[in-house]
């Protein structure tokens, strides 16, 4: 950075600690709100979420074959294959906008092309099985199948999108700088892998879920079981660590964690603070923006109304189910059908934190790209969706 930058970054706080009206009510509960948020998120996802997401994305970098990687996602694999696999992969990961991003930062470096990350970047949170059914439950069933079906074709053609775009950009051997001398080197048959990569999913997996809306059913019966499942789940990691692994292989699956964390997490952080602030905790009316506001701007079908929705909910963040019943009460405010849908397109996937750390990871020409594609695509889809029902 340079020092011109430095110092208007210094004089920018210093002006904006100096004439906030911090004695405005607004104002003060906006900060409450961020740390509020911020808090929350700490206690919901960074253990069971997040920390998971770090770990498994370390082992990617040690322990999946560069080979492997490229033969499934890489710039020139089978394409039914590749986008295939990445655009339902959220039926498999119940994780949120950035608890996705340490994953898709993983299989990036280990050199998969730019579609099939992408891909895989935006069905991770945004084909979660549980939420789809809620949605169908909660806002109908016709809702419930154009989220589905929308969160799988808008992976496959933003992925096929950014693929195009950048395909120059597209690196024929990626950077293993942070590699270890470990890897591809391990005497292990694959089937150890198979089960040492299953028992971190599974932990993350059960760890994160979520208590659904009926207590009766499938998904209640695992939530009321799901900490013994991580638990074990847990054991079986620990005893194969203890089993088939070198202690080289544990300290460089260590140092590769610890590489995605400290990028990452302060970055989260600060995101999820500003989130906070701007808009508040879901549900509530704390933020700087205030509530009303977006509900007067989403009613109606129009291309501003599902366009706003859709930005929206790209800037807010959302954890796993909450995006349903903040929607409910937006309906009953007079939120149309057609920016319901944009908002569950774009808000799931995306959000200002993960936003921020994206920044980071793929350069700003190709997180500018990423986002306007799912906020232009969410609004479209929207405003079809408002017009058939």
């Amino acid at each position: 950075m340079k020092e011109r930058t430095k110092l208007g970054l210094m004089a920018g706080i210093f002006l904006a600690i100096y004439y906030a009206p911090f004695s405005h009510p607004r104002v003060q509960n906006s900060i409450l709100e961020a740390f509020w948020l911020l808090q929350d998120y700490a206690r919901h996802h960074v253990l069971a979420c997040l920390i998971p997401a770090f770990f498994i994305a370390g082992a990617i970098s040690v322990f999946v074959s560069q080979a492997a990687i490229m033969k499934y996602f890489g710039a020139k694999a089978n394409k039914f294959l590749s986008y295939g696999v990445a655009s339902v992969s959220g039926t498999i990961l119940a994780v949120c906008s950035c608890t996705v991003l340490p994953l898709y930062a993983g299989i990036s470096r280990r050199g998969a092309g730019i579609g099939p990350a992408v891909a895989f970047l935006y069905s991770g949170p945004a084909i979660n099985v549980l939420a789809i059914i809620l949605t169908a439950r909660v806002l109908g069933l016709e809702m419930g199948v154009a989220r589905a079906a929308g969160a799988v074709l808008f992976s496959i053609i933003i992925g096929l999108s950014m693929a195009y775009i950048f395909r120059h950009a597209e690196k024929s051997i990626p950077d293993d700088s942070m590699f270890s001398a470990a890897e591809q080197k391990n005497a292990r048959p694959l089937w150890k892998d198979i089960l040492y990569f299953f028992s971190m999913v599974c932990i993350l997996v059960f760890a994160a879920w979520s208590k659904p809306e009926h207590p009766v059913g499938f998904f209640a019966e695992v939530y009321r079981v799901h900490w013994w499942l991580a638990g074990t789940a847990l054991l079986a990691l620990f005893w194969m660590l203890a089993g088939w692994f070198k202690k080289e292989e544990l300290v460089s699956w260590k140092d590769s964690t610890w590489e995605f964390a400290k990028q990452i997490f302060p970055l989260l952080l600060a995101g999820v603070f500003v989130a906070g602030l701007l808009m508040g905790r879901p549900g509530l009316d704390n933020g700087l923006v205030p509530n009303r506001y977006v509900a007067m701007l989403v009613g109606g079908n129009s291309i501003r109304a599902n366009l706003f929705a859709s930005l929206a909910g790209a800037l807010m963040y959302f954890a796993t189910l909450t995006e349903v019943p903040i929607l409910q009460g937006l309906m009953g405010s007079g939120m149309g059908k057609g920016p319901a849908l944009a908002l569950l397109l774009a808000g799931p996937a995306l959000s200002l934190p993960s936003m921020i750390v994206l920044n980071k990871i793929m350069g700003t020409q190709k997180m500018l790209t990423y986002v306007g594609l799912v906020v232009g695509m969410s609004a479209l889809a929207g405003m079809a969706y408002g017009a058939l029902f």
